[in-house]
C-alpha cells in the first residue's frame, strides 16, 4: 500500500516473501496473501491518486521546472493521461519505478477517477494477485528460474521503455500541439458556458 502511495518500497519482494513462505512452511494460506497484496495495491494507489490530484499539479508547476517538466511537457503529459491514461496505470503497475509514481501522476493530471479505478484494480489484481499465485505454485522453483527470467523481463521492459522514450521524443511537438490545441478549446468552451 505505501509503495503504491508513491514510498520506494519492495512491494515485489514482500509478495514474494510471503508467498513462499506460505507455500514452504504452509504457517499463511496463500489466499489470504493474495487479499492483502491485491487489497493493499489498490487501496494505496487509491490514495496517491488523491495525493495527486489535490496537491499533485500545483507541486508539478511549481518545481516541475527543476527536472524539465515544463509546462508544454505537463500539458502533454495531461493529453496523454486522458487519452491513455488506462494503458499507462495498468502497464506501470509492473514497471518498478513507475509503479511507486503512476497513481501520483494519474491524479495530478486530472485522469477521470472512474477510468483510474477500473485500470488501477485490474492492474492491482494481474499484478500483485499473479505475483502471489505464481511464486506460491513455482515454491523453490522460483530460484532457480528467478535469475534468466528476470533478465528476460527486464530485457522486455527496458526496450518497451526505450520505444515509448523514442515515440514521445519523436512525437513531443505533434503531441504538444495537439495537447495545447485542446487546452484552447476546452478553455474557450468553457467560456462560452461562463
Amino acid at each position: 500500500m505505501l509503495e503504491s502511495m508513491g514510498l520506494p518500497l519492495p512491494a515485489e519482494s514482500l509478495i514474494i516473501g510471503a508467498a513462499l513462505y506460505a507455500a514452504t512452511t504452509h504457517h499463511l494460506e496463500i489466499r489470504w496473501v493474495v487479499v492483502a497484496a491485491v487489497t493493499g495495491a489498490i487501496m494505496g494507489d487509491n490514495f496517491g491518486y488523491l495525493i495527486g490530484r489535490s496537491i499533485g499539479f500545483r507541486l508539478l508547476q511549481k518545481h516541475g521546472g527543476k527536472v524539465g517538466l515544463t509546462h508544454e511537457r505537463l500539458l502533454l503529459g495531461r493529453y496523454l493521461f486522458k487519452r491513455h491514461g488506462g494503458t499507462v496505470v495498468f502497464v506501470g503497475r509492473f514497471v518498478a519505478i513507475l509503479r511507486v509514481f503512476v497513481a501520483l501522476l494519474a491524479g495530478a493530471n486530472h485522469m477521470p477517477w472512474k477510468s483510474f479505478l477500473w485500470h488501477n484494480a485490474l492492474g492491482g489484481v494481474v499484478w500483485a494477485g499473479g505475483y502471489a499465485v505464481a511464486t506460491y505454485f513455482l515454491g523453490k522453483e522460483i530460484f532457480s528460474l528467478s535469475g534468466p527470467l528476470a533478465i528476460g523481463i527486464g530485457s522486455l521492459v527496458v526496450i518497451f521503455l526505450g520505444v515509448c522514450l523514442y515515440f514521445l521524443k519523436k512525437n513531443e511537438k505533434r503531441l504538444t500541439d495537439e495537447a495545447m490545441k485542446e487546452a484552447k478549446s476546452e478553455e474557450h468552451s468553457g467560456k462560452n458556458k461562463a
